[in-house]
């Protein structure tokens, strides 16, 4: 019996979901956004590099992919309330995925 082939995107989908990713503009951060999007999710992510991110989500939205941006310091507190606050007007207060690309920050 041969089996079913499938595409990825067939297998896999994030149709609907939401994620927030910080440190998305360059190294892991960035790959894992893109597959993220690529799957279907909107994808927020942040930087503390606004033109970097700024360059990358010309990219993100050339390529279609539904990604949203916000320069953010994961290690400010401040920062990180106002970058929650941002992901819960964008997404609606729905967040399904967070990665956290930070050994230093403990979430409360």
């Amino acid at each position: 019996m041969a089996a079913d082939c499938e595409s990825r995107e067939e297998m896999w989908s994030l149709a609907g979901a939401t994620a927030l990713v910080t440190g998305g503009s360059k190294g892991i951060g960035h790959a894992i956004v893109e597959e993220l999007a690529r799957f279907g999710a909107r994808v927020h992510t942040c930087s503390r590099n606004a033109a970097e991110l700024e360059e990358c989500r010309r990219r993100w939205e050339e390529k279609n992919l539904q990604v949203t941006v916000s320069v953010c310091d994961v290690s400010i507190r401040a920062d990180r309330e106002k970058l929650m606050e941002t992901v819960r007007q964008t997404f609606d207060s729905k967040l399904d995925i967070l990665l956290v690309k930070s050994p230093f920050i403990q979430i409360t």
